[in-house]
């Protein structure tokens, strides 16, 4: 697709491992220190649309780029999410997985981790 900033592989990370149906790009707009994102080469709008060896290649770069972060920031923890559709926050129509890597005291309460994407559901 053209107007997709997902569907030009020229900027994957060089540095990272690829693969023939995904690739990983660092995130413009970084939670934090690291957050990268792990995309099918194809332009499919979500995770569910994917076939299974789509699905396979995003867990498999995912876990990669997990230990390349491991050994080069050593972060604390991470957090992964994939927003499907608009009302769950999907603004790129073209599905990417989110390596969000966390580290201690980047937010005053990590508790609840993902459940933030609702803030009053966080706590519980």
């Amino acid at each position: 697709m053209p107007d997709c900033p997902f569907c030009t592989p020229s900027s994957s990370l060089p540095a990272m491992p690829d693969h023939p149906l995904a690739h990983i790009r660092e995130d413009l707009y970084p939670v934090s220190r690291g957050h990268l994102l792990i995309i099918p080469n194809r332009h499919v709008a979500n995770w569910f649309e994917l076939s299974n060896e789509e699905q396979q290649a995003v867990m498999e770069l995912g876990n990669q780029a997990k230990t390349r972060l491991d050994n080069t920031l050593q972060p604390d923890g991470y957090n992964i999410g994939i927003n499907c559709g608009q009302a769950a926050g999907q603004t790129v129509m073209h599905v990417h997985c989110h390596l969000i890597p966390r580290y201690k005291g980047d937010t005053l309460e990590p508790r609840g981790g993902v459940r933030g994407v609702i803030p009053e559901k966080q706590s519980y």
